[in-house]
């Protein structure tokens, strides 16, 4: 400590540069070894480059055009040595010349004492570099139809949400910012789930298939594997995939609670994760019965894209519609009106009736009312889906499923003899 305290005040940064240039040029060194051609900069020269940049920063101060200056002239060097490769035969990458604009940047900023900037910088340099073949690799898996579909979810929430705002309009309360929060929480679940889908194609079974499908949407899943049975010989595999999609409903339903209103989750997390627990485990439990074809069956779908511009705000406007619907209900028809709209929208789309319910409950909408719609709504919602089996999948499977399903929408109306007082 002693000797620490007496060093120079800039001591410490000169190391920290060189310490932080070093491990860049030990990287690219190594790559202009196993290369076995012309690579521009190593060991020493990333150190220099390091250095350069803080001198500059330290004789240019406050002032910006020195440092630019001396960014300029770096670049300049680099260029050459880019036009350099261009014209010979090896292949040109500009990895190299970008890592030491970098590198000439971490030691302008440890001299203006951004610290963790300049650390940050370094470490991603060294892992975008040292990764090369593992991110190419990952990039040749990549279609370009999934990077335009994660450049719609940044749109979602990165672009439109910020400049939405966030203050209430009209006398039904709508929220600009808050309606397109619901829109980007519902669409966030739904890609992940999309995403492990994309991910673990071909691997789980139908198990895995029902798990992740039901977080994404437990209603196309039924649909799904209801057609898939009608060609299979497996019903109690099918019937119980089915159960455990409608299973991963309520927790989906217990998530979006949890973070748009708490009070309603709380009268609700804990008979949602029972039904739910319930659903997963007895459904994976029927499904390992024996059936007549016991060959192991992999998947087979393509999960539909989940963020469609168009869907996102068709989901907004039903939102809205949803928030204004039930404020008329309770106030013109009372509680009575609130649950016949519940059971209603339970037959189409139970997100946005039940996301509204969120926005509303303890405002517009009291809590236990709130409470109560949610439950016959997502109760409507698995009554719907027994049906659809019934109709699609072969006979044992429909009966199978379609009796799980309208169990599981009467034990979740249980609530109902607590959620009224």
């Amino acid at each position: 400590m002693e000797l620490y305290k007496q060093l120079p005040p800039e001591a410490v940064k000169v190391f920290l540069v060189l310490f932080l240039s070093f491990f860049i040029g030990l990287e690219r060194e190594e790559h202009k070894t196993t290369a076995g051609w012309y690579a521009f900069g190593g060991i020493r020269t990333f150190p220099l480059i390091g250095l350069i940049g803080f001198s500059i920063a330290m004789l240019a101060g406050s002032q910006p055009l020195p440092l630019t200056a001396g960014f300029i002239v770096i670049a300049a060097f680099l260029v050459v040595s880019y036009w350099h490769k261009v014209t010979g035969t090896e292949p040109a990458g500009m990895t190299t010349e970008m890592s030491g604009l970098a590198t000439f940047l971490v030691g302008a900023l440890v001299y203006y004492e951004h610290f963790w900037i300049a650390t940050t910088l370094s470490v991603a340099s060294l892992l975008l570099l040292e990764l090369k073949q593992a991110l190419e690799r990952l990039a040749s898996r990549i279609p370009s139809e999934e990077i335009l579909t994660f450049a719609k979810f940044l749109l979602l929430s990165a672009v439109i949400l910020p400049v939405l705002p966030n203050q209430q309009f009209t006398k039904f309360h709508i929220n600009p910012f808050k309606t397109w929060l619901v829109v980007v929480a519902v669409s966030t679940i739904s890609y992940g789930s999309y995403v492990l889908q994309k991910l673990t194609r071909g691997q789980g079974g139908l198990v895995m298939a029902a798990i992740l499908g039901g977080a994404y949407s437990s209603t196309a899943t039924t649909i799904v594997m209801s057609r898939r049975a009608k060609r299979e010989q497996q019903p109690h595999l099918f019937s119980g995939g089915i159960l455990i999609a409608s299973g991963m409903m309520y927790l989906r339903l217990a998530a979006l609670l949890a973070l748009f209103n708490r009070q309603l989750m709380s009268r609700l997390a804990v008979p949602f994760l029972i039904l739910a627990g319930a659903a997963v485990g007895i459904g994976w439990l029927w499904s390992r019965r024996t059936d007549p074809s016991a060959q192991n069956l992999k998947r087979e779908s393509e999960p539909k894209n989940p963020l469609e511009l168009l869907a996102a705000f068709l989901f907004a406007g039903l939102f809205l519609l949803m928030l204004v619907a039930t404020q008329l209900a309770v106030t013109h028809l009372g509680r009575a009106g609130v649950n016949t709209l519940a059971a209603v929208m339970g037959i189409t789309d139970v997100d946005p009736f039940i996301m509204g319910m969120t926005q509303a409950a303890g405002t517009l909408t009291p809590l236990a009312v709130a409470a109560a719609a949610v439950v016959i709504a997502a109760a409507s919602n698995n009554v719907v889906k027994g049906i659809y089996a019934y109709s699609i999948a072969d006979r044992k499977t429909g009966v199978q499923s379609f009796l799980f399903l309208l169990l599981l929408a009467l034990g979740g109306l249980v609530p109902l003899l607590w959620l009224g007082s």
